[in-house]
């Protein structure tokens, strides 16, 4: 390790750069977070330089730094875009003691600047040593998704209330009562305002002290159709926490692998016509888990909120008084949609799109079967495999054409996707020739963009409807 990282305290003392361009600006974006005194030398400085002097945020001095300038500074930044300017600089820095960084020149540098996630006072910094600034940022990236925004407001509210929570006895209790703060019960209070999370302190506090049981509490997830980078940052982050997960069959592996190695994963899958959990026993299983005070993922294939069972949980856990939350996910429909390089509404061709079900509680499901057999129709329709010469006999019988498109996409965002053209007569034999046994969603009325030429449209003639 070349660099030693440290947190340089700022308040108060000087930092100088010479250089009043773009790339100092680049710098001082940063610099400029800090409490530090900030003098920037140069000779016909960039506007927004001028503006951030004007309001007191730095002093602009319009001439090359001179010898003498970095007395009593901390830092030196060489940003002139000029080696020989640079190496000059550096030369004054050095004579007055400051540590002294050249942009973009790593080898005559004392210190190098960090990629930085601000979550003040929460702060993350990023080094690759100069080798791959590229990988840093990604990084930072990646940091920033796992970090939520209010992480900062939660860090200083809990600062001003440490002096309290020493009674608590160090270790694991201790530790517990943070944990329960930061990744729990403080961000849900922080959408009430700073006044509720303190009083949230002040209950959980009184709640560690005596001994009190802790509240479980489930966020009921949509897991988005397969593919983990269609995840929420804020199912990534709950999925994180939880103590236990629920997850259903068609979540993909992926997404299980975000969990805490140390989390209970329970498989609750239901499979078509198939071996399935009932749907009392999954209430019952996630009642059970929460009331013995675990943080509950339940984790559902694409929206949560679209042919999940979720208000019948919902129910389960409310009768139970036990506390809940919804984090909406990517639905298949649309993620199905971008795979066929395709729009879900058009002007011109359908002024409304529907999402159905190819069967329900009571088999095969009926539907609107006039409305979706009209000419430039188009509906997404989840579960249709088993119900695929059931849903053809209906549209045929209210006049849609033999040659309507329709789409089977299979494994929908994952790796091992296939979409699959077809027309409404052909379906269930497509099906079956293809052997599609994943999960597989039906696209009526839409073909992938790049084929769409070699289809014929509703509107030519071999798809118009030959009266007897």
């Amino acid at each position: 390790m070349r660099h030693f990282p440290i947190f340089l305290n700022l308040a108060g003392r000087n930092v100088v750069v010479s250089g009043a361009g773009e790339c100092a600006l680049a710098k001082l974006r940063l610099i400029l977070k800090t409490e530090a005194n900030v003098t920037v030398y140069g000779t016909d400085p960039h506007p927004k330089l001028r503006e951030l002097a004007t309001d007191g945020k730095l002093t602009l001095i319009e001439r090359p730094i001179a010898e003498g300038d970095a007395i009593d500074a901390a830092l030196l930044y060489g940003a002139n875009e000029d080696a020989v300017e640079d190496a000059r600089a550096a030369e004054i820095g050095r004579h007055a003691g400051a540590l002294i960084n050249i942009v973009d020149n790593l080898q005559d540098s004392q210190f190098i600047t960090p990629a930085i996630v601000d979550r003040d006072p929460v702060t993350v910094a990023i080094g690759t040593e100069g080798a791959a600034p590229v990988l840093a940022r990604d990084i930072k990236r990646r940091v920033e998704e796992m970090l939520p925004a209010n992480l900062g407001t939660l860090a200083r509210i809990g600062q001003a209330f440490r002096p309290v929570a020493d009674a608590l006895p160090m270790g694991s209790i201790r530790r517990a009562f943070w944990s329960a703060f930061y990744f729990d019960r403080g961000p849900r209070a922080l959408s009430q305002g700073q006044a509720a999370v303190r009083e949230e302190l002040d209950d959980l506090l009184n709640e560690t002290l005596n001994g009190q049981a802790t509240v479980g509490h489930v966020a009921l997830i949509g897991a988005g159709p397969g593919d983990p980078e269609l995840l929420t940052m804020k199912a990534r982050r709950l999925l994180h926490e939880a103590d236990v997960v629920v997850t259903d069959r068609l979540v993909g592996a992926g997404i299980l692998e975000l969990a805490r190695r140390e989390a209970e994963i329970v498989e609750v899958g239901k499979t078509g016509f198939g071996p399935s959990w009932k749907q009392e026993d999954i209430n019952a299983l996630i009642v059970a888990k929460a009331a013995e005070g675990h943080k509950v993922a339940r984790l559902k294939g694409g929206d949560v909120a679209i042919f999940a069972r979720l208000d019948e949980e919902i129910e389960a856990l409310d009768a139970h008084g036990l506390s809940w939350e919804i984090v909406p996910g990517i639905t298949t429909a649309s993620a199905a949609a971008a795979s066929l390089g395709q729009s879900l509404t058009k002007r011109g061709r359908n002024k409304s799109f529907r999402i159905v079900t190819g069967h329900d509680v009571d088999g095969f499901a009926e539907q609107d079967w006039r409305d979706l057999a009209r000419e430039g129709a188009t509906a997404a329709i989840y579960m249709g495999r088993k119900a695929s010469t059931f849903l053809r006999g209906r549209l045929l019988m209210y006049g849609a054409p033999e040659n309507t498109p329709i789409t089977a996409i299979e494994n929908v965002s994952r790796p091992n996707q296939r979409v699959l053209p077809s027309t409404l007569i052909d379906l269930p034999d497509m099906l079956s020739r293809e052997g599609v046994n994943g999960p597989v969603i039906l696209m009526l009325g839409l073909t992938p963009r790049a084929a769409e030429a070699a289809i014929p449209t509703l509107q030519s003639p071999q798809f118009q409807k030959v009266e007897a």
